[in-house]
């Protein structure tokens, strides 16, 4: 089997030293590829192209450990071994203390321990790399948990006749969750309350911020506040606590009745819910979409009254939903054409959810842009 060339910078200001690391290297036959810098200033320049760096701790720009601790600040810095003289071994056990791979005594050193001390820093450095990567992505798997947690609760829906079903799936590759949140609370008097929210942008700040209106939400409910004064505190909440001054969020609200026979639904710039039954999609009532929070101050958003039929589900998404590509169509999909797929999966039963997001994500081509919620609240008499 063929051996891989290894990149490795020698960092030596003497020519003498210099020809003979050149010379170990030519004595056993390794497979190196060998650049030299003079100076730590001219290493720098260098730095990107090597894996393994045979540093000298006495250049004219650098002596000591100054050298070693600069070259290991740079963004992923390759494996370092230093060089020292005779008199300068403790120096050398110091230099590994301080994260160099290991040292090696000039004068003390053949081709074939050269070669193998290089190889083993090699080795020992993309070791390091990939316990790091581990880690990193432990942490990065745990702080998902705990957003997920958060921002996708169990609802407070215990002895409810009011059956609850969500989905959620994030958008594109990165498998991270960005800023939907959904949430149901019965309170005792028998109404159920149910959000679903987009905070705008991706990542672990609008992660956070969904978190903290979902939760403000919750208490909100719980507290008793009337539905037509929590939008206007969540928006409240929104502007003091998030982290830019355009971050908005877009959310519908419903309100069923105790006795199931009627809805209050409230729009702050989000999607209108689908109310259906059966297989039939029932056209709801015209509604005034409101702004979504955060935009204007002291906006009041107002609800929208809707009877429910005997057999009704309401369906709330986030945009991630419409906003997919069609083929041959320079228009994201849009709600009439979720309606016209959502009715041939109402036929098929009523576990449409997954069917209908997968074809949503067939028509766009792959994974969808946006993050996806569903929240489907029926009718569980």
């Amino acid at each position: 089997m063929r051996t891989k060339t290894v990149r490795v910078l020698l960092v030596e200001d003497d020519d003498g030293d210099a020809l003979l690391v050149e010379a170990l290297l030519e004595e056993a036959n390794a497979p190196f590829v060998l650049a030299r810098a003079r100076t730590l200033a001219e290493s720098e320049q260098l730095l990107g192209d090597a894996e393994c760096v045979l540093l000298d701790l006495g250049l004219p720009d650098a002596t000591g450990l100054n050298a070693l601790h600069r070259l290991l600040s740079r963004p992923n810095a390759p494996a370092i071994l230093v060089l020292t003289g005779l008199d300068d071994e403790r120096e050398g056990i110091t230099a590994v203390a301080a994260g160099a791979e290991d040292y090696l005594v000039k004068g003390q050193v053949d081709g074939e321990l050269l070669l193998r001390g290089v190889r083993y820093a090699v080795e020992r450095r993309r070791s390091e790399d990939a316990q790091r990567q581990l880690r990193e992505a432990k942490l990065l798997a745990a702080e998902r948990a705990r957003l997920e947690r958060g921002l996708l609760p169990p609802p407070l829906l215990q002895n409810s006749d009011v059956d609850l079903e969500v989905r959620y799936q994030p958008g594109g590759q990165r498998m991270l969750l960005g800023g939907d949140f959904y949430d149901a609370v019965g309170m005792p008097d028998g109404t159920v309350h149910a959000i679903i929210g987009d905070v705008c942008g991706h990542g672990p700040d609008e992660a956070a911020l969904g978190v903290c209106l979902r939760i403000a939400w919750r208490a909100l409910v719980l507290s008793g506040a009337p539905p037509e004064k929590v939008l206007q505190t969540l928006d409240q909440v929104l502007v003091a606590e998030r982290h830019g001054e355009g971050i908005f969020t877009t959310a519908c609200m419903v309100t069923v009745a105790p006795d199931r026979r009627s809805a209050r639904y409230f729009l702050a710039g989000h999607p209108e819910p689908l109310l259906m039954v059966g297989d039939r999609i029932v056209d709801l009532p015209q509604s005034k979409i409101g702004v979504p929070l955060g935009v204007l101050p002291d906006y009041a958003w107002t609800g929208v009254d809707v009877p429910l039929p005997s057999g009704w589900s309401i369906a709330c998404y986030t945009d991630g939903l419409i906003e997919g590509r069609v083929p041959d169509d320079i228009d994201r999909l849009g709600v009439e054409r979720l309606c016209d797929i959502l009715h041939r999966h109402l036929r098929n039963g009523p576990n449409w959810m997954d069917s209908v997001i997968a074809e949503v994500t067939e028509l766009n081509g792959g994974a969808l842009d946006d993050d996806v919620a569903i929240l489907l609240l029926k009718d569980g008499k």
